[in-house]
C-alpha cells in the first residue's frame, strides 16, 4: 500500500478492503491509539473480542510522522474517518468527568466509535491497587506480603478526594488556569516514601488539602452548591473517595506514588530472599550459585508494571469491555452477524 493510501485510511476504506477479501474472510477493524506505549494495553482489551468473523489491528494514526496524542487520534473524527471498521481508543483524562463541557469531552463521551479507559489513563489501571502485590511477586519471586498497597492507595484517595472535586469544578467552570492539574499534583505530592513514614506522609497530604480548600472557600464563597453538584456527578460516574487514585493524572500516580512504594517493597523482598539463600546454603559455592540464579530470575519493576494485566478485574476496565461488547453486538446485529 502506498504512502498516500496509508495516510488516507478511513472506516469506509477498510470496509471496502474487507469486501474485496470475500464474504468468508474475517472483518478487519483498525483501532487507532495515542502512542506506542498504548498498543499493548489496547491489544489486551481487544483480543477477547476477536473471533472467526473479525479481528483488530492496533496502530498509531500516522506511521509516517508518528503523530501522537489524543488530539491527533480525534482528528479522525473531524475528518469523519472513524466508523464501523475504524475506532479511536484513548485515555479518558479529565474528559470523561468533564462530560459535555468541552468539544473533546463531548466526543469522548458520546461518539459511538471512540472508546476510553474511564480511569484517567492506562497508567492508573496499571497501578490498580489489588494487583500490586502480584507485581511484587513477579519482580522478586517472593510472595511475602510486607506492605498493604490497597490500604495505602485507599487512604491516599480519601485524602485527596475533596480537592479532586475542586479540580474538576475548576475545569468544568472553564477557569482551570486558577487551579491546574499541575497545581493539584503539587498539593497531593506524598514526598519521599519510606515504610515508616508512608501513612504520616498521607496525613501531611490531608493537611495540605485542607489548607487549599480553606483558601478556595475564601476565594469562592458562593461555590458550595455547584461544588456539591460536581461531587454528586462524579460519584455517579464511578469516582469514590476510596478510588480517586484511578482518576488523577496517571503519570503523577505512577511516578511519584506507586513506583516509589513498589521499589522499596521489592528491594526489601529481594534482600530478604538473598538472606534466606545465604542462611540455607551449605557452602560458599552453593551460596554463590543460588544467589546468581536468583538474581537472573528477578525482573525490573517498571517494565513489569507496564506489562501486567491485573487491572482486568477493575471497574473501569469492565465498563470499557461492556462498551465494546455493546458496540460489537450492535454491529453484528446490523450486519446480520452474531456478536461476541
Amino acid at each position: 500500500m502506498g504512502k498516500g493510501l496509508k495516510d488516507n485510511l478511513s472506516s469506509d476504506y477498510i470496509q471496502a478492503s474487507n469486501r474485496l477479501n470475500g464474504r468468508k474472510a474475517r472483518t478487519r477493524i483498525v483501532a487507532y491509539v495515542e502512542s506506542y506505549d498504548d498498543i499493548f494495553f489496547w491489544r489486551t482489551v481487544l483480543t477477547g473480542f476477536e473471533n472467526d468473523q473479525r479481528y483488530f489491528e492496533v496502530m498509531l494514526p500516522s506511521r509516517q510522522n508518528l503523530t501522537r496524542g489524543k488530539k491527533s487520534v480525534l482528528m479522525n473524527l473531524i475528518s469523519k474517518k472513524v466508523g464501523e471498521n475504524m475506532i479511536a481508543c484513548v485515555d479518558a483524562d479529565y474528559d470523561y468527568l468533564l462530560q459535555d463541557t468541552t468539544q473533546v469531552s463531548h466526543e469522548v463521551n458520546h461518539n459511538p466509535f471512540v472508546f476510553h479507559t474511564y480511569a484517567y489513563a492506562i497508567e492508573n489501571l496499571q497501578c490498580y491497587a489489588p494487583s500490586l502485590h502480584d507485581v511484587t511477586v513477579a519482580v522478586t519471586l517472593n510472595d511475602q506480603s510486607i506492605f498493604d498497597f490497597e490500604e495505602y492507595l485507599r487512604q491516599f484517595s480519601e485524602a485527596v478526594f475533596p480537592l479532586f472535586v475542586w479540580s474538576i469544578w475548576f475545569y468544568r467552570n472553564n477557569i482551570y488556569g486558577k487551579f491546574t492539574i499541575t497545581d493539584f499534583n503539587k498539593v497531593i505530592d506524598v514526598g519521599h516514601f519510606t515504610f515508616e513514614r508512608a501513612y504520616a506522609n498521607i496525613q501531611n497530604v490531608r493537611r495540605k488539602v485542607a489548607r487549599r480548600i480553606q483558601q478556595f472557600h475564601r476565594d469562592y464563597p458562593d461555590a458550595k452548591e455547584s461544588y456539591l453538584k460536581v461531587k454528586d456527578d462524579i460519584r455517579a460516574l464511578g469516582v469514590t473517595p476510596q478510588t480517586t487514585y484511578l482518576y488523577i493524572q496517571g503519570h503523577h500516580l505512577f511516578d511519584t506514588v506507586v513506583v516509589p512504594a513498589l521499589k522499596k517493597t521489592c528491594d526489601k523482598l529481594i534482600r530478604d530472599r538473598e538472606m534466606e539463600i545465604s542462611r540455607n546454603a551449605v557452602h560458599a559455592v552453593q551460596r554463590r550459585n543460588e544467589l546468581s540464579s536468583y538474581g537472573h530470575s528477578t525482573e525490573e519493576i517498571i517494565p513489569m508494571l507496564r506489562r501486567h494485566v491485573g487491572y482486568i478485574n477493575s471497574e473501569p476496565f469492565r465498563r470499557l469491555q461492556e462498551d465494546l461488547r455493546l458496540f460489537l453486538d450492535k454491529e453484528g446485529e446490523d450486519k446480520g452477524v452474531k456478536g461476541s
